[in-house]
Order: structure tokens, then C-alpha cells, then sequence
């Protein structure tokens, strides 16, 4: 077959928004913290960044990420397939998808099985890969952290006079007007009545 782009109009417009956010340090930072867990380089063992396809063929068969979330926490992923059958290497995907969401991480955090696999949102994948970082000391991982401490929960405590006295203000958005009226306003053709 020809060579064919990816898609036209919308969509490939709408590809190269999301493949445009890739961010190199990101990754590189990323895959620096997978080897550390791992205690392994992942390719290589070059300290250059490897690229978003590079990257994504080290991810694809989903291997990695699985040993990384038994690394985090063992025994997460009971299962790993390491043979080439594609739905075999989606399916360790999913695993670590699942894991992830056992640990406590959003599902808006992390991506769908087809952005990795297919390549068509690795931003993403840093993204879960982020957020698995934030939320592995979290489960109990004392080893190497990645990204931002995740924020604990802190409840506030307000005095029953504050929370009057925040009553009896009147917001902006909530219907003041400061004196404008509607009078001598009129949209279209107004309304006549003939006897």
C-alpha cells in the first residue's frame, strides 16, 4: 500500500495537538524512575531520551509496566504475558491499568489500553505513568518517587460565627445589578397592537 497519512481533517489535526504535548524530559525523567524501580535499564541503558516511538516500543507489549507495579507493590499483577500475540500484550495493558486503579489512581489520570498500544496518545501514558509515581509512596513504597508529593487531605474547620458572618455577603455573580435596568431596551421588531 501507499504511504498514507494517519488521518485527514479533524483528526489528524486533533493527532497532531496531542502528539505536539510529547514532552522529552518528561519521558526521560519518567523512564530514569522505571529503571530505578526495577533496579534494570529498560533499553539500553543509554541516559539519552529515547523518543516518543522508541519510548512506546519499550512499553507496548505492557512487560514493563507490569513488573513495575509488582516492583511498587508485589503480587498486583498475578499474570504476565510475554509471548508477541497482540490481544496477550493488551491484556498485560489492562492489568496495569487495573492495578493502577487498585492503588487509589483516577481514572482520568491514567489512558486507555488503545493509547498506548497503537501509540496514538503517549502524553498520556507519561501521565499515568506520573500518576502512579505520585501515588507509590502512598501503598507503602519507600524506593524511588517521581513527579510531585501527592497533597494529603486536610479538612477545615470553620467557627460558627464565620460561617454566618460568610452569609451575609452578597456575591457578585448572585443578582446585583448595580442600579441597570432593562428600560428603553428592546431586541427586534417591537410588538404593536391595532384596533
Amino acid at each position: 500500500m501507499a504511504n498514507r497519512p494517519k488521518g485527514y481533517g479533524m483528526t489528524r489535526e486533533l493527532g497532531l495537538k496531542i502528539q505536539s504535548k510529547y514532552d522529552e524530559a518528561l519521558e526521560q525523567e519518567a523512564r530514569l524512575w522505571i529503571e530505578a524501580v526495577l533496579g534494570e535499564p529498560i533499553s539500553g541503558g543509554s541516559s539519552e531520551p529515547l523518543g516518543k516511538d522508541q519510548f512506546h516500543a519499550v512499553l507496548k507489549d505492557g512487560t514493563v509496566l507490569c513488573r513495575l507495579v509488582n516492583a511498587i507493590k508485589p503480587g498486583s499483577v498475578k499474570k504476565i504475558n510475554v509471548t508477541k500475540m497482540a490481544f496477550k500484550q493488551m491484556e498485560n495493558i489492562s492489568n496495569f491499568l487495573t492495578a493502577c486503579e487498585n492503588f487509589g489512581i483516577k481514572k482520568f489520570d491514567l489512558f486507555q489500553t488503545a493509547d498506548l498500544y497503537d501509540n496514538t496518545n503517549m502524553p498520556q501514558v507519561l501521565n499515568g505513568i506520573y500518576a502512579l509515581g505520585r501515588k507509590a509512596p502512598k501503598v507503602g513504597y519507600d524506593g524511588p518517587t517521581l513527579g510531585a508529593k501527592e497533597a494529603d487531605h486536610a479538612p477545615r474547620e470553620f467557627s460558627k460565627e464565620t460561617l454566618q458572618a460568610g452569609q451575609a455577603v452578597i456575591g457578585l455573580q448572585m443578582g446585583t445589578n448595580k442600579g441597570a435596568s432593562q428600560s428603553g431596551m428592546n431586541f427586534g421588531k417591537t410588538r404593536s397592537i391595532h384596533d
